[in-house]
């Protein structure tokens, strides 16, 4: 089974400095731009201990200036919270300092807590993500931009930034439900999946279905449609349980800390126990292959999205698990 894999980090906060967090992240994406990994993925969240990325373009940013080959595609900007116009320009910004390396992730934002600080409504949201989006694509391939909607109104604005990828970068989104899985595929664009294996086949093969019936025999590959999941190698399946979980525990703790706090659950996630037992893989590099096989099999993803780094977990764990990953998990999935 050959299989392309990507890395993805919430740079959830931890107990100690942030600057520590910051330098060990950066360290990490140098080892997944050495080891391989064809895509580094980067989430946004505010005024919560989940995200410590608030501005992810700013990290990549960073992170393009010490690597060489690793693409970049956040998961998602929540392009309900930008001016549409300003998106586009630093997008077009990161297409040239990486050399065509960024990609684009857009969303709504499924934090409601987090869409009312910036006085958002949320049932506002989707119709002002759509706009965002249609703006946003205009800027990104059309010489003057002209748009008229309910939220955004723009009149023969000059375009003067183009990217290097045309029309323009790769585009994903993150997503369990199945019509938008079909949204995607029609725009040719990537998707992933935090959802258990039994569930993710759903918008997974809707997607396939739909992909191949808007492009099946146009000459095009058909693009990732992925799971995501925290992992943990070590030596013994017992240790990597115990630091896996642990690690794990920690991040579902930053997760769900502004729910909680206006005393909620998180939307479409199950409790930390049920959650872990469903997207964290940990064990023996053996262990390991094993259940990302039959993940795969049983979703029908075609793209291995792996979370090293997360919760109280030291630099040296997440090192040492990733480099037990690349060296006995991935040459696996290669031959």
């Amino acid at each position: 089974m050959k299989m392309e894999f990507g890395a993805i980090d919430h740079i959830d906060r931890q107990d100690k400095p942030i600057w520590e967090t910051y330098d060990s992240r950066l360290k990490l994406v140098e080892m997944y731009d050495k080891a391989g990994f064809s895509t580094f993925h980067l989430t946004e969240h505010h005024f919560t201990p989940l995200g410590l990325a608030p501005s992810p373009l700013i990290f990549l940013a960073a992170a393009s200036r010490i690597t060489e080959r690793i693409h970049f595609a956040p998961l998602v900007l929540i392009t309900t919270l930008y001016n549409p116009l300003r998106l586009a320009s630093e997008i077009c910004m990161m297409d040239h300092l990486t050399k065509g390396r960024i990609e684009l992730g857009t969303g709504r934002g499924v934090s409601p807590y987090e869409l009312r600080y910036f006085n958002v409504e949320p049932k506002e949201a989707p119709e002002i993500y759509r706009e965002s989006v249609e703006v946003l694509l205009a800027a990104l391939t059309q010489d003057v931009v002209n748009y008229h909607g309910k939220y955004f109104n723009y009149k023969d604005v000059p375009i003067e930034l183009r990217p290097v990828q045309r029309p323009h970068p790769p585009l994903w989104y993150g997503t369990a439900n199945p019509e938008t899985a079909a949204v995607a595929a029609q725009q040719n664009a990537n998707i992933v999946s935090l959802q258990g294996a039994k569930e993710a086949r759903v918008p997974i093969q809707r997607y396939k279905d739909e992909w191949e019936a808007v492009h099946g025999g146009s000459g095009k590959k058909m693009p990732h449609a992925g799971l995501t999941r925290h992992v943990y190698v070590a030596e013994t399946d017992q240790q990597a349980a115990e630091r896996g979980s642990f690690g794990f525990d920690k991040f579902y703790e930053s997760l769900a800390y502004l729910w909680k706090k206006h005393g909620d659950v998180p939307t479409g996630l199950n409790a930390s126990g049920q959650m872990r037992r469903e997207t964290l893989i940990a064990g023996t590099p053996v262990t390991v292959r094993e259940k990302i096989e039959c993940q795969l099999e049983e979703s029908g993803a075609n793209y291995f999205v792996a979370r090293f780094a997360y919760g109280n977990l030291s630099h040296e764990e997440s090192a040492r698990s990733l480099e037990l990953f690349t060296s006995e998990v991935m040459p696996h999935f290669r031959s």
